[in-house]
């Protein structure tokens, strides 16, 4: 689900990208020193707006099926986990998916809930 997401922001980058007019007659390619792609660097305008919502979008996916394998838990165990790697050891999901970056996981043991929360 995450990868076909992932995809068609690619593909609908690419087709925005390519759609652009250059009045100079020339063609420019800026390629990052880190290999990033370009519409990931771009903070700003309609693939900034695309990059930032694929982003939002993962976050919401990653963070419901955590919540709904903790619901699953208590309904099995009769209580929440102490933490989330206890859904690991007990085979619910296969790994803590990993926090988007400069966020971090926040799990409240008594209500069973996880959110996403700044550094």
């Amino acid at each position: 689900m995450k990868s076909a997401i992932r995809l068609l922001f690619l593909v609908a980058g690419l087709v925005l990208t390519g759609c652009g007019k250059n009045d100079s007659g020339t063609s420019t390619t800026v390629v990052p020193a880190d290999n990033t792609p370009a519409p990931a660097q771009s903070g700003n305008g309609y693939l900034g707006a695309m990059v930032k919502a694929e982003q939002q979008a993962v976050k919401t996916v990653d963070l419901s099926s955590l919540n709904r394998n903790l619901e699953l838990f208590n309904a099995n165990e009769g209580n929440y986990p102490a933490d989330l790697n206890e859904l690991v050891t007990k085979h619910y999901i296969s790994q803590v998916p990993p926090a988007p970056a400069g966020m971090k996981l926040v799990y409240d043991a008594a209500q069973g809930k996880v959110t996403i929360a700044p550094k």
